[in-house]
């Protein structure tokens, strides 16, 4: 990892408590995947329970007349940069909102890598910050086809969200972080330590963007969140940064020519071969391929979206012999989860990894509601649902009637940690140390009841005093005149009594 950023890993076996840490997730926009400029950031800072404390974002001008990119990724053009500060004006309110706090990102390497890149070209030198990468998480965590922030955030209940908007992309990365923590009890691997960042001028202005919802999903949106990751060829924070790209520019369902060719020109700028992309792009519309046909149903419009793609991505031949069958027989499975928790989160998982479609609103599309137990009989997607024609069941029962094998047991709750105590300014905010948990009390268990301390305590003073007693005795008999072998054993059993005694005593 870069080094403006310390590895710290979630992880299901962590030793330290998460307890009262605070989160910054960040989140940049670039000219391209490495080397390149930021041209947006974004920080949302929360607790550790998801309350959200700060948020700071803005377009970022990366220099007169650098190209912004892949535009048709992020939506940010030239005109909106020229209007924007410098990112040396505004590094100082970025590093206030993640002082003291543990930084998040998806694919935090990647990340870190463009914040190491710009603080050095400013010349400021950054001390490294602790991280999380919610990506290496959730592969750690969740039994997903693939780890997009898309595919993640639907499996832990966030619906629709404008991605590629950094402000968007930072507060669902912040999502995710508190989900892995609070529902599926993942703790640090490591106790993170806080350095003390530098002060900088705060910014006289900023340049955030109008994030914009999105209007609807696409059928191939969701193909994309089901793509197993296998498919994607061999993993690492470039290659996975490349499939986020690919992955967003495929669920608008249109990728021309030129997008696929400027997608391209980034990823060989970065250092992907002409073969490591003609794997990932193989491996994308193959497996997207393998998913239209999985009910024996291709619609024209599929066939028409699939056959833009793979000409566009120079894979024609995947698609060779690909007809359209027919219409929509409407038996595809499309189901909505409602409810926060790990049963919850674990169904969507699964109806992910099974090959079904999930959906992240209701809509006249789906067959299947799910609710959970803490959701409100009062909600009124249940009535909707109803009346849409959908199937309305309890989480437990939408497995079996979804024919989903029972997964796992999950993760423990994080336990409690303990009251923090101060560990110096720079670590006030550090996750309390938890080294192991203590063993459970069998069933039945009584401690022993001690023996009453008195009894001992006294029967040791009376054979003290009945030594001292011997004793006395003895000096009075020598003086007397007495023997002096007499003397001596008398004189041992006086002692030996005193010795005895004060053990016994000191025993109670």
């Amino acid at each position: 990892m870069a080094e403006t950023v310390e590895n710290l890993a979630l992880t299901p076996d962590g030793r330290f408590a998460v307890g009262t840490t605070e989160f910054t997730a960040i989140d940049f926009e670039t000219t391209g995947l490495h080397p390149g400029h930021v041209v947006e950031v974004a920080a949302v800072r929360v607790r550790a329970d998801g309350t959200v404390l700060r948020e700071f974002s803005t377009l970022v001008n990366p220099g007169p007349g650098v190209d912004p990119g892949p535009a048709h990724v992020h939506r940010i053009t030239r005109r909106e940069l020229d209007d924007a500060p410098y990112l040396g004006e505004v590094l100082g309110d970025f590093l206030d909102v993640c002082q003291g706090s543990v930084l998040v990102g998806h694919n935090l390497p990647f990340e870190a890598r463009f914040l190491d890149g710009e603080s050095g070209r400013l010349g400021a030198r950054l001390p490294a910050m602790p991280g999380v990468c919610t990506l290496a998480a959730a592969r750690r965590a969740l039994r997903l086809p693939n780890y997009r922030l898309a595919t993640v955030a639907a499996a832990v209940g966030v619906g629709e969200f404008a991605a590629h908007t950094a402000l968007a992309d930072a507060y669902v990365c912040a999502r995710i972080a508190t989900t892995l923590v609070n529902t599926h009890g993942l703790r640090f691997a490591e106790r993170p330590v806080f350095p003390e960042l530098p002060r900088f001028a705060p910014a006289a202005r900023l340049s955030p963007r109008r994030v914009v919802a999105p209007s609807g999903g696409t059928w191939m949106a969701d193909f994309v969140d089901r793509v197993p990751e296998a498919a994607f060829g061999a993993t690492g924070s470039l290659q996975d940064a490349y499939v986020e790209l690919l992955g967003n520019a495929l669920a608008d369902r249109h990728i021309s020519d030129a997008e696929a060719r400027a997608l391209g020109a980034a990823a060989s700028a970065a250092g992907m071969s002409d073969a490591d992309l003609h794997l990932v792009h193989t491996g994308f519309v193959k497996a997207m391929r393998e998913l239209a046909e999985s009910d024996g149903v291709i619609t024209a419009e599929e066939e028409r979206d699939l056959r833009a793609v793979a000409a566009a991505l120079r894979v024609p031949e995947i698609v060779r012999g690909l007809r359209a069958t027919g219409a929509s027989s409407g038996a595809r499975r499309r189901v909505l989860v409602l409810g926060e928790g790990l049963a919850e989160d674990d169904l969507r998982a699964a109806v992910l990894e099974a090959g079904l479609q999930l959906a992240k609103k209701l809509t006249a599309s789906v067959t299947h509601l799910a609710v959970g137990s803490g959701v409100p009989p009062s909600e009124p997607r249940i009535a909707r649902a109803g009346e849409l024609g959908a199937k309305v069941l309890g989480v437990a029962e939408a497995r079996v009637v979804l024919g989903l094998a029972q997964r796992p047991a999950a993760a423990p709750a994080p336990i409690p940690a303990p009251v923090h105590r101060p560990v110096g300014a720079v670590e006030q905010r550090t996750a309390a140390f938890v080294p192991y948990p203590q063993p459970p009390v069998p069933h039945g268990y009584r401690p022993p009841v001690p023996s009453p301390p008195s009894v001992m305590l006294w029967g040791g003073r009376v054979l003290m005093g009945f030594g001292m007693l011997l004793m006395f005795i003895t000096v009075l008999a020598l003086f007397g005149g007495a023997g002096l072998a007499a003397g001596i054993f008398v004189g041992v059993l006086g002692v030996g009594g005193l010795l005895g005694g004060w053990q016994i005593a000191l025993r109670a």
